[in-house]
C-alpha cells in the first residue's frame, strides 16, 4: 500500500503548492482536477463499468449481498474507532457491538444480523474525524481512480488505508482478488445512479463535485451546516425592566416573562 499513501501525499502538496484559481472559490484547482476527472471517466467507462456490469447481472443476489455485507463488516471497525475519536461514544459502542454480533452470528459479516437488531450501520473515516476536530476541509480535490476528495480528506486516506483490516489478509493473492472484487461490487451498486447521472447532468463534472461537496459535509458536521459551535443561536437580549408595581409586592416565586 506504500503507493497508494505516496499518491494520496504527493496529491495533498499538489493541491497546496498549485496556484491556478477557478471561478469557484472551493475548487481553484479545476483545471487539474478536469483532467484527472476525465481520465477516471474513461478507466470506468472502458473498464470498471463493463466489469460491475457483468457481475450484477450474471452473479446471484444472494453473493452480492453478501460481498456487501462482509465488507461492510470491515469497515465498521474503523467507523467504531472514528465514532469514539469524535467523541460519539454511544456510536462507537453500537458499532463495536455490530461488528460482534454480525462476525459470529452472522458468519464473519456475510450475514447482516446487527441491522436487523435495529443496531444502526454508520460510515465513519479520519477525514470526517479529522473534521469534527475543526479541521478545514481545504480545496476540492479529484483523485487519480479514488474518484472526489479535499485536501484534508487525502491527507487522511493514508491512516483510512493502513486502518483496513484487509489490508492484513494473508496470502497476497487472495487479498488483492478481495480488493478488485470489493471494488466492482460497490460499482455496482452505483449501475442505476450512474445511468441517471448520465442522462439528467449538463456538466457531470460540476454536478457530481457540487453534490459530492454537499454530502460530505452532511457526513463530517452530521447533518448540521457546520461545526456545532457554530450553530448556537445568538442570545436574545432581557425584555425590558417591568414597571415596580403600584402595590407591595407578593412574595411568591416571580414568574419569567414569556
Amino acid at each position: 500500500m506504500s503507493k497508494f499513501r505516496t499518491l494520496a501525499l504527493s496529491l495533498a502538496v499538489v493541491g497546496t503548492l498549485s496556484g491556478c484559481a477557478g471561478p469557484n472559490p472551493r475548487d481553484p484547482f479545476e483545471s487539474y482536477n478536469r483532467a484527472v476527472f476525465n481520465f477516471n471517466d474513461k478507466v470506468d467507462e472502458y473498464a470498471l463499468k463493463p466489469t460491475a456490469t457483468v457481475y450484477k447481472n450474471v452473479t446471484p443476489g444472494f453473493f452480492q449481498t453478501g460481498v456487501s455485507n462482509f465488507f461492510g463488516n470491515l469497515a465498521d471497525v474503523w467507523t467504531a474507532a472514528n465514532n469514539l475519536l469524535q467523541g460519539k461514544v454511544g456510536d462507537g459502542m453500537s458499532d463495536l457491538m455490530r461488528v460482534a454480533m454480525n462476525s459470529t452470528f452472522g458468519l464473519l459479516g456475510v450475514l447482516d444480523i446487527a441491522s436487523e437488531a435495529g443496531l444502526q450501520k454508520h460510515k465513519e473515516d479520519f477525514g470526517q474525524t479529522l473534521g469534527s476536530w475543526g479541521v478545514p476541509s481545504g480545496p476540492y480535490l479529484m483523485l487519480p481512480l479514488l474518484g472526489p476528495s479535499t485536501v484534508r480528506d487525502t491527507a487522511a486516506l493514508p491512516v483510512d488505508i493502513t486502518a483496513d483490516p484487509w489490508q492484513y489478509k494473508d496470502p497476497v493473492n487472495v487479498r488483492n482478488t478481495g480488493t478488485v472484487l470489493r471494488v466492482v461490487d460497490q460499482r455496482a451498486a452505483l449501475l442505476d445512479a450512474s445511468t441517471l447521472l448520465e442522462d439528467a447532468a449538463l456538466d457531470r463534472y460540476e454536478f457530481i463535485r457540487d453534490g459530492w461537496m454537499q454530502r460530505r459535509n452532511s457526513q463530517v458536521y452530521d447533518g448540521e451546516d457546520g461545526p456545532k459551535d457554530k450553530q448556537k443561536q445568538p442570545e436574545v437580549e432581557d425584555e425590558a425592566p417591568k414597571q415596580p408595581q403600584a402595590i407591595m409586592p407578593e412574595p411568591a416565586e416571580t414568574k419569567p416573562s414569556l
